[in-house]
């Protein structure tokens, strides 16, 4: 990483989100208007010594006592309404920066392409889209508060300070550049190691996820010490990180301040002799002594306040790296508004980046309307690839498929998976009730929906529960056994009521009862619904109307299961295997 690449990042990062203030800018500038009014009342308050020291003590009654008070509290009544109004529009502000800016990577998480799952785990998704934006849009709001405070509030004093005495407040500037010079390497530093830091959260957050997500494999395996020392090593060294980058920070105020006080040295003696000779009265000393104290302060909060900025901003650019993922390619241009199920597959092949040899190699079949048929075979033969084609998550490199005559490549991607339903080995439930998974997405019809339920023998448990539909299944369905879970994805499945059905190991983990209720959802469906099967269990697939045997991306035996067995080839050595009673006439 060269010294340039971190601040040509945070410039455009911080162009980037530009875009979404200017969206709110009357607000922002509402609000940076009731600052700048804040700013220019703190000369105000030296001038009020000047002119008490000058006229004040001096003449009794140059002007009432009772002005003074009344002028002060006016003062700072004034400041404290301008404060208010100026934080509360910028809070105001800057929350619906970070609403649109959530709105954005929410619908990039979901148009994003799949291969960006392969990096970005639930608990890292979770980070970017909640804690990223908040984090930091937040604490680059709190900071451009002050940035602009401190800023217009040192240009006003400074332009007092210029008005009082003009000599003085130039040779003041004499350290300016010194101090240009030692923020900017410090500034590079911080950004170096709050990159960094960043990164090693990130990897934090994974470890805590899966943690959390495989809690059960954890004590399984008893690993809860050796994810004790993954969780550990990376948290010390995210500390370290910190370290480095709080203690750099850490050293620009003295530094600054050191610097700072050189200057001020200078003038205040300058001040002194010129006070000394006659060249400056009483106030006037006062009020350049108090207005040059006045401006350390929003000095030092500059200073304190790019580092925070700079750290904000790497937060953030993390945010927009899910917003500019890739989406999923959509090549489809129409729409496919019915469907009857019948799909015909031609030399179809598939080959992954990288990849030796290809996924699906030259594989052509064809499947009615009603139909079920069975793809059977070793892990890693080609099944799950062939069905990620078919839904469009994997893009095909030769061939086609044909969706009712039409090639799924000219079909829209959601109007194309309209019309499949998929149940498989890894259920995934949303948190909430029994009902809203049922109908996730569509229209709720609660006859429908317990027209499902009853379907798929789930309704007996759903009467038994206080809340009856709307009774709450708990994160994933974690208050549901692995039966009920399954059940209530085929019930979601039903409720879709689509023309192709995929079921997908959907019973490789099931007991035999909740396998039995399965098979019965299959016969029901059958001869109505094109169903397509993947399994290892022989014994859900050996009533399919057609098995298509899958090695190495090819399709090497079909026909029906007596069919098969009587050819006596890898389909007749899998059934032996399982110990499935060989039926030719089932």
């Amino acid at each position: 990483m060269t010294t340039e690449t971190p601040e040509i990042n945070h410039r455009a990062t911080l162009r980037r989100l530009l875009t979404y203030v200017a969206r709110h800018r009357v607000r922002f500038i509402a609000s940076i208007v009731a600052l700048l009014m804040t700013s220019a009342i703190e000369p105000a308050i030296p001038a009020l010594f000047k002119k008490l020291l000058d006229s004040g003590f001096q003449a009794a009654d140059s002007f009432p006592i009772w002005m003074v008070p009344a002028v002060v509290i006016l003062l700072f009544a004034v400041r404290g309404l301008t404060t208010f109004s100026g934080t509360y529009l910028m809070t105001d502000a800057s929350s619906r920066v970070i609403y649109d800016v959530r709105q954005d990577l929410m619908r990039s998480l979901l148009k994003v392409d799949a291969k960006v799952f392969g990096w970005l785990t639930p608990g890292l998704a979770v980070n970017k889209i909640i804690s990223d934006p908040q984090g930091s849009i937040t604490s680059l709001s709190a900071n451009t508060n002050s940035l602009l405070r401190s800023a217009s509030t040192f240009l006003f004093l400074l332009g007092y300070l210029f008005y009082l005495n003009f000599q003085l407040t130039i040779l003041s500037m004499v350290t300016v550049p010194l101090l240009i010079v030692l923020v900017r390497r410090l500034h590079k530093r911080v950004s170096k190691v709050g990159g960094l830091e960043y990164e090693s959260q990130q990897r934090l957050v994974n470890i805590v996820d899966d943690a959390a997500r495989a809690w059960r494999i954890v004590r399984t395996f008893d690993a809860a010490g050796f994810e004790q020392q993954r969780f550990e090593r990376e948290a010390w060294n995210l500390r370290r990180l910190l370290v480095k980058r709080t203690a750099t920070s850490a050293l620009l105020t003295p530094a600054t301040q050191v610097v700072s006080a050189l200057a001020v040295s200078i003038i205040l003696s300058l001040a002194l002799w010129q006070a000394r000779n006659g060249q400056a009265s009483v106030g006037d000393f006062v009020a350049f002594l108090t207005a040059l104290l006045m401006t350390i302060s929003p000095l030092k909060q500059l200073t304190d306040v790019s580092q925070s900025f700079v750290h904000s901003l790497i937060g953030l650019r993390g945010a927009f790296e899910l917003i500019d993922a890739p989406e999923e390619p959509d090549p489809g241009t129409r729409e496919l508004p019915a469907c009857r199920g019948d799909i015909d597959v031609r030399a179809l092949e598939v080959r992954y980046p990288d990849s030796p040899r290809a996924a699906i190699d030259g594989v052509s079949m064809a499947i009615r309307p009603g139909q079920t048929v069975a793809f059977v075979g070793a892990s890693g033969a080609g099944k799950t690839t062939m069905v990620s084609t078919l839904l469009g998550f994997v893009q095909p490199t030769g061939g086609d498929i044909l969706i009712d005559g039409v090639s799924i490549q000219d079909i829209r991607r959601p109007s194309l998976r309209r019309h499949f339903a998929v149940v498989s080995q890894d259920i995934v439930l949303f948190d909430g009730s029994i009902a809203a998974n049922v109908t996730y997405a569509q229209p709720r019809d609660d006859a429908r929906v317990e027209a499902c339920l009853r379907a798929a023998n789930l309704w007996s448990f759903v009467e038994q529960q206080p809340d009856g539909m709307e009774a709450a299944i708990g994160v994933n369905g974690s208050r549901l056994s692995g039966g009920q879970r399954q059940r209530l994805a085929i019930a979601r499945a039903l409720y879709k009521d689509s023309a192709v059905w995929i079921f997908d190991e959907a019973t490789s983990a099931l007991d035999a009862e909740s396998e039995r209720v399965v098979q019965q959802s299959i016969e029901q469906l059958s001869g109505d619904k094109t169903i397509i099967l993947i399994a290892h269990r022989l014994s859900t697939v050996r009533r399919a109307d057609r098995i298509f045997v899958f090695e190495d991306g090819r399709v090497v035996e079909s026909g029906t299961h007596a069919e098969l067995v009587l050819q006596g080839g890898r389909y007749a050595a899998m059934v032996r295997s399982q110990d499935v009673t060989i039926d030719v006439h089932p």
